[in-house]
């Protein structure tokens, strides 16, 4: 079930309905029956992962707030993170491993039996684990009470608006919005139909119209050249940014038409100055996350300037492999490691941030810009060896035709609206900056995007890109 499609339309109605009849506790009941059934529609057979991992945090949480043995208590989140992990681990990278293990037996003349299995995915399976863990974690760090109420736990985690893409909340930030009487107010509504619209236009007007020309570059339907492959880069960076970020959009839209304050998931990353500043822009519930969980845990940069590069390189590739089970996200992670630890080097150690900082602005984003795309390269080609194929390809000639130049005019005709709100965005550090504007251009910005979605919408559909992750 879409947020764009008219399934879950018909689904948000009947829900919203019940919803706002309802008192709290009745609310709570309906949105985990409600939750439970969008995550059924998918696969009914892995609600009862999400209800094992659920049950089991729930338990742990309760028996670590509990007790002040700190050898029961570390046992006790063991068993939390094992049971997630081995979840995840199962589902997303047996086969993987497996595979990668039998590749490495083949290389030496062996001829190994294959064991690997006809594994689905589970949808969202990535998001609600970190979700869960973070929660455990939390209680065990006595930074969190758990709650007391199962199914309010149980809420917190498959709440359906942000279910299956994130953003991942921390129970610290949305379990008292669950615990609590929730009210729905004018500018809750005016916020939600804005941020639910303008993630419609960017998925179903910029991802899904850009996907069309990513799809047959990366699939190699067209003769790789210079041209071919920068324009499926740019391609590329753009869908991935509109997709996602659409859906966390239309996440947060739908919480606020129910009293719930979703994080920000996304501010305008392709603003970025630097590695940094774009881990601070980017998938901010996943980079943070990395951040407390991982990265801190391990040392962070407190243990010397060689370890903190390890740090920050042990935690990118574990970022990566979150993404999925191959090798291009492998060398994504160690990509944006490298960059994170580049930049500590130069704008630390060696002084030289300041005489960076000199240059234009602009060329620092342009900049940045295309050290992402190098890294969105090896997020999207099927292969390491359409890797080095299509980094070879831009040594070529650009090979100009109608299908490329129609391509470019997409580019100029679908990212205008979206760069003119992105810079509005910047210039004031407002998230909702369309909303300020004075009646006349607010008019004419919601006209337009709507006019760019009844008439330029694709309505093939397409299933987000990161429910594969």
């Amino acid at each position: 079930m879409l947020f764009n499609s008219l399934d879950f339309f018909m689904f948000f109605a009947v829900v919203y309905a019940g919803y706002l009849v309802l008192p709290h506790r009745s609310q709570n009941l309906l949105l985990l029956a409600a939750s439970y059934f969008f995550y059924g529609c998918w696969d009914y057979r892995f609600l009862s992962l999400i209800a094992l991992s659920t049950t089991v945090d729930y338990v742990v949480a309760q028996r670590i707030h509990k007790s002040n043995d700190p050898r029961n208590r570390k046992r006790l989140l063991l068993v939390s993170l094992a049971t997630g992990l081995g979840i995840l681990g199962f589902f997303k990278y047996f086969n993987f491993f497996v595979g990668s293990a039998e590749s490495l037996l083949q290389s030496v003349g062996l001829d190994p039996t294959s064991w690997r299995l006809n594994i689905v995915l589970p949808v969202g399976i990535s998001f609600y684990t970190f979700q869960s863990m973070s929660y455990t974690i939390d209680v065990y760090r006595r930074q969190l009470v758990p709650a007391c109420n199962y199914f309010d736990y149980a809420l917190y985690v498959s709440l359906f608006t942000q279910l299956v893409a994130g953003p991942i909340e921390r129970a610290t930030q949305l379990l008292p919005q669950v615990l609590n009487k929730r009210t729905v107010t004018w500018p809750n509504l005016r916020v939600g139909a804005w941020l639910f619209v303008w993630g419609l236009f960017k998925k179903l007007v910029i991802a899904d119209n850009l996907a069309v020309v990513v799809d047959q570059v990366f699939a190699g339907d067209v003769a790789w050249n210079a041209g071919t492959v920068l324009l499926g880069i740019y391609a590329f960076a753009w869908q991935i940014y509109c997709d996602f970020s659409a859906y966390s959009d239309m996440a947060r839209g739908l919480g606020f038409f129910m009293g719930f304050d979703i994080m920000i998931n996304f501010r305008n990353p392709y603003f970025a100055l630097n590695p940094s500043d774009f881990w601070r822009r980017w998938h901010i519930s996943l980079s943070t996350w990395l951040r407390d969980y991982l990265y801190i845990p391990l040392g962070g940069n407190r243990r010397g300037v060689r370890r903190t590069y390890l740090n920050l390189l042990l935690t990118m590739v574990l970022g990566g492999l979150w993404h999925g089970a191959a090798w291009t996200f492998v060398m994504w992670g160690i990509f944006h490691g490298g960059m994170l630890a580049l930049h500590r080097w130069l704008a630390g150690e060696n002084n030289i941030g300041a005489r960076g900082s000199r240059l234009g602005t602009g060329v620092r984003i342009i900049a940045m810009f295309h050290a992402v795309c190098l890294g969105w390269l090896l997020f999207r080609a099927e292969s390491m060896t359409d890797v080095v194929a299509m980094l070879g390809a831009l040594g070529s000639a650009p090979d100009m035709n109608a299908q490329m130049y129609a391509w470019i005019f997409k580019l100029v005709i679908l990212l205008p609206p979206l760069l003119l709100v992105q810079v509005l965005q910047e210039k004031w550090r407002d998230q909702l900056a369309p909303l300020q504007l004075t009646l006349f251009p607010r008019v004419v910005l919601y006209a337009t995007v709507l006019f760019m979605i009844l008439t330029m919408g694709n309505t093939g559909s397409r299933a987000f890109i990161y429910f594969q992750f």
